[in-house]
């Protein structure tokens, strides 16, 4: 296991800043997510720990040693790709033992991490198999058994289940976890999906242009999100967003510095009771999304539109509804985006500006 320490770290593309001044800490055996939308720097970032591409600036420290000028091969570092990267003429097990051979490990110590990987990652009885014979799970455990066998401090994977259908991307997810618990090393994992962030990593770290907009853990991010950009990102559907000049009830010395009220569409009440004080729309149902336990409301008001999400009976034949976002659901926003504390509001209810 190993802690990791990005100090200072620019890079930068001819004239192009990809990341800019970026410091972070990653825990000795967390499971630790990068996430961001494409572009937004995380997949360098990994590649420049791992030692694939150098830093402009700044130190890379991983078990307290700086490694900037350490090679790629001598950093204790095993790196997952997304495509996977195997040998096609080789077998499973010519593949896993590969960098085993080329360490001057001897036979019988291969043969034997062979075995005990293969049992783990489920690939004993697919050994003697080519990796054309195999299903996409199936190449996806080759590739984690290959970086498993070098026993690295870090393990590093760049969106490695991208490529797998939806059903095989929830299994392999729930497998990683577990692997994670089993091994108890560091993991560093890279993807733009929020879902996958949310459901695998102990610690998430929200990136977006170079830089880190939130470092915490899932439900911290989710509840107590640090800035407009994460509020948005975490949150499926995303967090609905008003325009804090259309909303009526601030205090007038409060309401010149919001630029957005915000709140989660699953903390939204359907018709509720008028003894319940919050943020009150009216609005039109333009569609309905039943998902079993689960129903999706896309509604549009004066303030534009947005989305609820509620888990009691759906609403079949309404086309108009009222809808309570009470006082502690509400999220409030800056000019530019930073979250802001402690407003205060200075009649019972919210509501839309020009009446409901």
């Amino acid at each position: 296991m190993a802690k990791i320490e990005l100090k200072h770290i620019s890079k930068k593309f001819k004239d192009e800043t990809v990341i800019e001044d970026l410091n972070l800490t990653i825990k000795d055996g967390s499971f630790t997510v990068l996430v961001g939308p494409s572009g937004c720097g995380k997949s360098t970032t990994l590649r420049m720990v791992a030692g694939l591409e150098r830093q402009s600036a700044g130190e890379i420290w991983i078990d307290d040693k700086c490694v900037n000028d350490t090679a790629p091969g001598l950093r204790d570092v095993a790196m997952v790709f997304q495509n996977y990267a195997l040998y096609p003429t080789m077998t499973v097990r010519g593949n896993i033992e590969f960098g085993l051979k080329n360490r001057g490990v001897p036979k019988s110590e291969r043969e034997k991490l062979i075995m005990d990987i293969s049992e783990i990652v489920g690939l004993a009885p697919h050994l003697n198999k080519k990796p054309q014979h195999l299903s996409g799970g199936q190449r996806q455990r080759v590739a984690l058994a290959r970086a498993m066998v070098k026993k690295p401090k870090v393990f590093i994977l760049d969106e490695p289940l991208s490529n797998l259908d939806a059903k095989l991307r929830n299994q392999m997810r729930t497998e990683l976890i577990q692997l994670h618990k089993r091994l108890g090393t560091t993991f560093v994992y890279v993807t733009h999906d929020q879902v996958e962030a949310m459901s695998m990593g102990d610690e998430i770290v929200v990136m977006n242009k170079g830089v880190i907009q939130q470092a915490d853990s899932p439900m911290k991010l989710y509840h107590d999100p640090a800035n407009l950009f994460t509020a948005e990102f975490i949150g499926t559907p995303a967090m609905n967003m008003i325009n804090g000049s259309d909303v009526r009830g601030l205090d007038i010395l409060t309401a010149a510095s919001i630029g957005y009220v915000g709140f989660r569409p699953e903390q939204a009440l359907l018709n509720a009771s008028a003894d319940i004080e919050g943020y009150v729309l009216e609005g039109e149902i333009l569609t309905r999304e039943s998902l079993g336990a689960e129903h999706i409301y896309q509604i549009k008001s004066r303030t534009g539109i947005f989305f609820v999400k509620a888990f009691l009976s759906p609403l079949e034949t309404a086309e108009h509804v009222k809808v309570t976002v009470p006082h502690d659901h509400l999220y409030y926003f800056g000019l530019s985006g930073e979250r802001l504390r402690d407003i205060q509001v200075s009649t019972r209810s919210l509501v839309a500006a020009g009446g409901i």
